[in-house]
């Protein structure tokens, strides 16, 4: 009885054992298998890694040759002098900023077409020049009139825009419109001197903020004519 039950006892034994190597054998080949899945997605973490450094860096060598020509073409047009001097100068000048700031005007493009931007903006022009010259009849009126009528304020206001490039175009149209001058940006909240109310309230409409967004195609701001022209790049790419 006793040599039945030890037996029975080894055999037991003996089942727990190979259940147990089992179980071993199954636990060592889930660890490889997930160690060599584990190894292949870091790699290809790392050749994804790799080929975005790679895009990023032809990305910004192809802004700052933009970049450049275009600061020496308003260099050129801007000095109007086409000596050696000036050239060289204005090559060294232009060399320097776009180093410095090559990343700004092509920062966060949406649709990825330069041309967009461009058409938009040419567009738009003629909506500043013709801000520009209504606002110079105003502020001309302010200062011929007997009476003077200006009341001078400070406007607040947080804008909608999202890159610095269009905080950039933002405050230089405000400054370049006769009456308002942007005194400060805070963390997308613009300061301006306005000359008056009508000024300020023409500015607080969000007009120009509106136009600069479209230009820029800016998140916040949708409009039909970003659908037809997103629609139109993915026709092309199809």
């Amino acid at each position: 009885m006793e040599i039945t039950v030890l037996v029975q006892t080894t055999d037991k034994a003996f089942e727990i054992l190979e259940k147990a190597r089992d179980e071993a054998r199954e636990l060592l080949y889930s660890s490889a298998k997930l160690t060599s899945e584990t190894k292949s997605l870091v790699e290809k973490k790392e050749a994804r890694a790799i080929f975005s450094d790679a895009r990023q860096k032809r990305l910004a060598i192809r802004n700052f040759i933009i970049t450049t020509f275009v600061l020496f073409a308003f260099w050129i047009l801007l000095s109007g002098r086409f000596d050696a001097f000036h050239l060289i100068l204005g090559i060294i000048c232009t060399l320097l900023v776009s180093y410095l700031s090559h990343d700004l005007l092509f920062a966060n493009i949406r649709v990825g077409d330069i041309r967009i931007r461009a058409r938009r903006f040419f567009a738009a022009a003629p909506w500043f020049l013709g801000q520009i010259f209504s606002a110079n009849l105003h502020v001309a009126y302010l200062a011929l009139s007997p009476k003077m009528p200006i009341d001078p304020q400070i406007i607040r206001f947080k804008t909608k825009l999202e890159s610095d490039i269009s905080w950039v175009a933002l405050a230089n149209s405000i400054t370049l419109t006769p009456g308002t001058i942007t005194m400060d940006i805070r963390e997308g909240e613009f300061f301006v001197h306005a000359l008056d109310r009508k000024v300020a309230y023409d500015l607080n409409t969000g007009e120009m903020e509106d136009k600069i967004a479209h230009v820029f195609m800016e998140a916040d701001h949708i409009y039909i004519q970003d659908v037809l022209d997103v629609a139109r790049i993915f026709g092309a790419l199809k």
